[in-house]
C-alpha cells in the first residue's frame, strides 16, 4: 500500500465499529473520492493477504472493517512498522536481488545495467541504492559509485559475508529461503547432507537455526572461494582456533565438500568455518565438555563464568532481584554465552527473529539487559548487539516466571453468603479446592462486614449478594459456586494481578504533568525528539545535565520503540534526581530504526522505584495495543486532554 492507503486503514483501524464516509476521507486525505475508492480495493488486497479481516461497505452509510480486536491490534502495529518510503514503488525482491548481486560481484558494474537487468529505469536503482545504504552501513559496508567505471561494495569479505547471509532481512523475513534460492538444489543438498553425517560422527545436535545458518554460511564460503575472494585472520587467532577441537570437524567435514565442488579451501577459510561452529546453538551439552583438551577449555570456562557472574550481578543490581540462587538460569546462561562469546569474538552475526517481540512484550527486562550489556562492553571488551540482548531477556524472564511460581501470591479473601453456615462451609471449600492462591479468612454476614474489614487486611470478597459502599475489590457468584462463577474468579484473580494495587496508572498520572506534554512537535530526528524531552527534564530540575546524552546513548544500543507508535526511550536512573515522565505527540510519525513512532514517553525512574517502574512499563506495552486510546492521544492538540485520556 502506498502512505494515502496506509493512512485510510489506520482511521479505520482506530475506530473499527464506526463507518466512514467517503466523502469526509477524501477530504481529509485531499483527493477525489473516486481515488479513495480505488484505494479500498488495494487494502481489500492487503487485508486478504495478512489475516481475515475485510472492508464492508454499504452504499449511502460508508465504509467500515469488519475485524477481531486482536487482529486489529496486530494489524495497527504492523502500520507503524518503518517502510522505506522515498516517493517510488519500492520492490523488496528487487532489493534483495539487487543487494545479493552488489555483494558478490567482483568487477564493478553500471547503473544501466543493473536498470535493463531489473527492468526499471536508472532513477528506480538508484533510489534502490540510497535505500540500501543504512543497510550496509549497518554491516561496516558502502556503496561506492565511480564514473566511467561503475557501481561497487567495498569493506571487509567478512563483513560482505556477513551482509549475504542477511540479505533476506530486505524482503521482510529472517528466513534463509531467499539465499539459499541463490544456489542449485544439489548444492544445497549435498551441503545438507555433510552436515547431517557431522552431527552423527560427533554426536552433537545444533538447533534447526543453527544448522540453517550453518548451511548458509558453508554455500556462501564455496562460491566466494570460487569467486576468488579470501578471507583471513591474524595468526594469532588461527592458532587458537586449530586448538579447538571443531577444527577437527571442519576437516572432516570440508573434504568431501572439496571433492564434491572441485575448490580447495584456504587455511583462513577452514578457521573461518570453525568459528561459525564454535558460535552455533546447540540443543546438548556435548560440546562444552572438551576434555581431550584439558588447558585451552579451562580457559574458556573461566572466561565464560566470570562473564556470566558479572551480567548476574549487574542484573540482581537493576532489578532488586538475586538471580544468582537461580541455578537453572545460570546453566542455559552458561551455555548460551559460550556460543554468544565465540560468536562476538570472531564478528558473526546472529538474527533474532524473535526481536521486536521480545521487545514489545517484556520492555522493562530488555532495557534492564541493554544496561547491563553496555557494562559488560566496557569491562571485557566486546559489544553485545540487541539480537543477542534479546536471547538473554528470555533467560532472565524465564527465571522471573520460575521465582512467581516459587513465591506464588496467596490472595486472603472474605465470604459474604446469605444462605447459611452449611452453604458458607461448601463455598468455602469449593474456593479453596478450585484456586491454590486463595486462602479464606472468614465467612462474615454483610452486616457485619464493615466492622471486620476495619480489623482484617483482606485482598477481595466472594459474595453472594449485591455490596454496596465496599472498597475492596468484590466479586458476585451463586452460593453453590458453578462452572461460569469458577472462570468469573479466574478472571477477576487475572486483573488483580496485573492492576491491583493499579499503581502503574497512578504512578503515570503522578509522575507527570500538562508542562512536560509537548503536542504535535515536528522533528525529523529521533534523536531530535529525545534530546529535546531530556533538556525539558533538566531544565524543571529533574534529572542531571548529562542525562540526555546518556539517553541517546541507550537509543544507540537499541531501539526503545515497543511497537503501537510508542517510544519509551530513557536514561541512567542513576541521573535522576525525581521521577518523572516527558510526553511528546509527533506531528507525523517518525522513522524509529524499524518502526514509525508517533508518541514518545521520556522516562527519567529513579532506581528505587523498580515496583512502580516494572508495572509502568507494563502499562505502556498494554497501551501500544490499543489502537482507539494511541489514536486519540495522537490527535489531541492540547497537553491538557493527553493528560486527562491517560
Amino acid at each position: 500500500m502506498n502512505t494515502r492507503q496506509q493512512e485510510i486503514l489506520r482511521m479505520l483501524l482506530s475506530d473499527a465499529g464506526r463507518y466512514f464516509i467517503v466523502r469526509d476521507l477524501a477530504m481529509n486525505l485531499s483527493c477525489s473520492e473516486k481515488t479513495i475508492r480505488n484505494d479500498f480495493d488495494a487494502i481489500d488486497v492487503y487485508l486478504a493477504q495478512h489475516g481475515s479481516a475485510r472492508l464492508l461497505r454499504k452504499p449511502g452509510i460508508g465504509v467500515k472493517l469488519d475485524i477481531e480486536e486482536q487482529e486489529r491490534a496486530r494489524l495497527f502495529h504492523q502500520l507503524f512498522r518503518s517502510v522505506q518510503d522515498s516517493g517510488y514503488e519500492r520492490d523488496d525482491n528487487r532489493m534483495a536481488a539487487l543487494a545479493y548481486e552488489l555483494l558478490m560481484n567482483t568487477k564493478p558494474t553500471t547503473l544501466q545495467e543493473l536498470a535493463d537487468k531489473y527492468y526499471v529505469n536508472r532513477s528506480v536503482i538508484k533510489k534502490d541504492l540510497d535505500s540500501l545504504h543504512p543497510w550496509l552501513e549497518k554491516r561496516k559496508l558502502a556503496v561506492v559509485s565511480k564514473q566511467k567505471v561503475g557501481i561497487t561494495i567495498e569493506g571487509a569479505e567478512k563483513d560482505k559475508r556477513a551482509a549475504l547471509s542477511k540479505v533476506s532481512q530486505l524482503i521482510g523475513t529472517t528466513t534463509n529461503h531467499f539465499i539459499k534460492r541463490q544456489f542449485e538444489a544439489y548444492e544445497v543438498d549435498i551441503v545438507t547432507r555433510e552436515l547431517k553425517r557431522l552431527e552423527e560422527e560427533q554426536s552433537v545436535h545444533f538447533t534447526d537455526e543453527a544448522f540453517d545458518n550453518l548451511l548458509v554460511h558453508t554455500l556462501l564460503m564455496i562460491r566466494r572461494t570460487k569467486l576468488n575472494q579470501p578471507i583471513s585472520f591474524s595468526k594469532q587467532e588461527q592458532a587458537f582456533i586449530r586448538n579447538k577441537r571443531e577444527y577437527q570437524w571442519t576437516l572432516a567435514f570440508t573434504q568431501p565438500l572439496e571433492r564434491s565442488f572441485s575448490v580447495h579451501f584456504s587455511a583462513d577459510e577452514l578457521v573461518y568455518l570453525t568459528a561459525h561452529l564454535l558460535g552455533a546453538k546447540i540443543r546438548s551439552h556435548s560440546r562444552i565438555e572438551t576434555a581431550d583438551l584439558p588447558e585451552q577449555p579451562l580457559k574458556i570456562t573461566a572466561e565464560v563464568t566470570e562473564i556470566l557472574e558479572s551480567l548476574l550481578r549487574k542484573m540482581s543490581s537493576l532489578t532488586f532481584i538475586d538471580f544468582g540462587q537461580d541455578a537453572a538460569l545460570k546453566e542455559g546462561l552458561g551455555i548460551h554465552l559460550s556460543s554468544t562469546i565465540h560468536r562476538l569474538s570472531y564478528g558473526l552475526s546472529v538474527t533474532n527473529p524473535l526481536l521486536h517481540d521480545i521487545k514489545k512484550m517484556y520492555p522493562y527486562m530488555f532495557s534492564m539487559v541493554i544496561y547491563a550489556a553496555n557494562e559488560l562492553n566496557r569491562n571485557f571488551n566486546f559489544a553485545i548487539p540487541e539480537d543477542e540482548a534479546a536471547y538473554l531477556t528470555l533467560h532472565f524472564q524465564a527465571a522471573i516466571e520460575r521465582l512467581n511460581k516459587q513465591t506464588k501470591l496467596i490472595r486472603n479473601i472474605v465470604t459474604v453468603c446469605h444462605m447459611g453456615i452449611g452453604i458458607s462451609q461448601i463455598l468455602r471449600s469449593k474456593l479453596e479446592r478450585k484456586f491454590s492462591a486463595i486462602q479464606v479468612l472468614d465467612s462474615v454476614r454483610k452486616a457485619d462486614l464493615k466492622a471486620y474489614l476495619d480489623r482484617h487486611p483482606v485482598d477481595f470478597i466472594v459474595t453472594t449478594i449485591p455490596l454496596d459502599g465496599i472498597d475492596v475489590p468484590h466479586v458476585e457468584v451463586s452460593p453453590l459456586l458453578e462452572a461460569a462463577d469458577i472462570k468469573k474468579i479466574a478472571s477477576f484473580l487475572e486483573q488483580l494481578e496485573e492492576h491491583s494495587p493499579d499503581a502503574s496508572a497512578s504512578f503515570l498520572q503522578m509522575h507527570t504533568e500538562p508542562a512536560l506534554i509537548l503536542t504535535q512537535v515536528e522533528v525529523s530526528h529521533r534523536f531530535e525528539i529525545i534530546e529535546q524531552m531530556a533538556n525539558l527534564l533538566y531544565a524543571k530540575g529533574y534529572v542531571e545535565q548529562d542525562y540526555a546524552h546518556q539517553a541517546l546513548l541507550r537509543e544507540r544500543a537499541s531501539s526503545t520503540a515497543i511497537g503501537g507508535g510508542i517510544a519509551i526511550p530513557h536514561g541512567d536512573p542513576k541521573l535522576v534526581k525525581q521521577s518523572q515522565i516527558a510526553i511528546a505527540t509527533l506531528k507525523e510519525p517518525l522513522d524509529w530504526e524499524q518502526d514509525k513512532v508517533s508518541i514518545v514517553f521520556m522516562l527519567a525512574l529513579r532506581s528505587q522505584e523498580q515496583e512502580n517502574t516494572k508495572k509502568l512499563f507494563h502499562r505502556l506495552s498494554l497501551l501500544s495495543e490499543q489502537p482507539s486510546l494511541v489514536e486519540k492521544l495522537i490527535r489531541a492538540e492540547q497537553p491538557e486532554e493527553i493528560f486527562s485520556l491517560l
